[in-house]
């Protein structure tokens, strides 16, 4: 089993760095073609997401775009994939971090009847569900 880490990601999608971008591939490649096995974690995807929107300033838009694309890749192991894609879903349609949609998401799934914040606009939303 092979770990990828953000700036695997990162190499690959804005193939900034022609080395590191061929390697990349290559690693996404062979995982694909299921020649190795490939996972990443949950923290890898709220970093990249940070980083594409902070350092990178890409849009709303297009780090949504991006991080579902990743998501899809099913060749990569990740717990939690469907938290995240659904939280994504919340991300693009409302005026909350991600960081939020996701931790509502996860008190969806686990069943929580009660959700302490003291943030306005995640509390919005929690009242419209």
């Amino acid at each position: 089993m092979v770990f990828i880490d953000t700036n695997y990601f990162l190499r690959f999608l804005l193939t900034d760095d022609s080395n590191q971008h061929r390697l990349a591939k290559m690693i996404f490649k062979q995982a694909a073609e299921e020649k190795i096995n490939v996972c990443t974690s949950v923290v890898v995807i709220l970093e990249l997401f940070w980083v594409l929107s902070s350092f990178y300033k890409k849009s709303k838009g297009e780090v949504t775009k991006i991080m579902l694309a990743i998501l899809d890749l099913q060749f990569i192991d990740l717990a939690e994939r469907r938290y995240l894609q659904d939280a994504l879903l919340i991300y693009k349609r409302s005026k909350i971090e991600f960081e939020d949609c996701y931790n509502l998401v996860y008190a969806r799934v686990r069943g929580v009847t009660e959700f302490k914040t003291f943030d306005q606009k995640l509390l919005k939303i929690i009242e419209k569900e």
